[in-house]
């Protein structure tokens, strides 16, 4: 059920710093000092898929579609920057909060990123 997988993603959001929620586009999108960090989409264009849209860094997504594309996607408008499409029925909550994080230091300023805990990214 979409509201059930919703309901994930605003936990792991809610715990980032700053992190704020608020619809875009019809979906629940979730921003970091008014900057898109993840995006949910509940069948978008009748595309049959409850997901998320997240940043991921360069390189990665060509990479994550191909080593299991019943979970990774490209999704339309941001797939051409980088981001890639999660079929969130198919992740489990430490992957998930694992990319969702990933996405989010790719996104928030060095400041706050520097306050966060883990880095995937590079300062």
């Amino acid at each position: 059920m979409s509201s059930d997988q919703l309901a994930r993603v605003r936990q792991i959001c809610a715990q980032l710093p700053e992190s704020s929620e608020r619809l875009s586009h019809g979906e629940p999108t979730f921003f970091v000092r008014n900057k898109v960090f993840v995006m949910f989409a509940n069948n978008h264009h009748n595309d049959g898929r409850v997901a998320v849209w997240l940043p991921v860094p360069p390189g990665f997504q060509e990479g994550l579609i191909d080593s299991a594309p019943d979970t990774f996607f490209k999704p339309p408008y941001v797939g051409t920057r980088g981001w890639v499409g999660i079929e969130l029925a198919r992740m489990g909550d430490a992957d998930l909060r694992m990319y969702v994080t990933m996405a989010w230091e790719l996104i928030a300023p060095k400041r706050l990123r520097a306050q966060h805990p883990s880095s995937f990214t590079s300062n």
